[in-house]
């Protein structure tokens, strides 16, 4: 079966609000930074293993790739790539695991 790409919600508000952010300063870097950011994305779903394994999970179902400062925190399942988060790398990041899908393939 072909994966798909799945944005949170919690995805999607946080990319509103980098753009938003970056935006204040300059539009046009907001929009570079948000297009790399898809561009990544989409590019998950020909390589969705290329990422280190996220740290504060501990699951190699659930990985990161960076674009440029931003972490961009996703879960490998079967059937699709999910997009769990768009967050600062300065920023801390508290992960809630109810939060993630549960597909029962959590490779430990």
């Amino acid at each position: 079966m072909a994966q798909h790409l799945i944005w949170s919600v919690a995805a999607a508000d946080d990319l509103q609000s980098i753009a938003e952010y970056i935006a204040r300063d300059s539009p046009r870097y907001a929009a570079a930074v948000v297009d790399k950011i898809l561009v990544l994305a989409r590019s998950l779903l020909r390589h969705p293993r290329l990422g280190r394994v996220v740290p504060e999970f501990e699951r190699a179902d659930v990985r990161e790739r960076f674009v440029y400062s931003y972490r961009v925190i996703y879960q490998v399942r079967p059937d699709a790539i999910v997009i769990v988060n768009v967050i600062h790398g300065r920023r801390q990041y508290s992960p809630d695991a109810a939060d993630l899908p549960d597909d029962g393939d959590r490779d430990h």
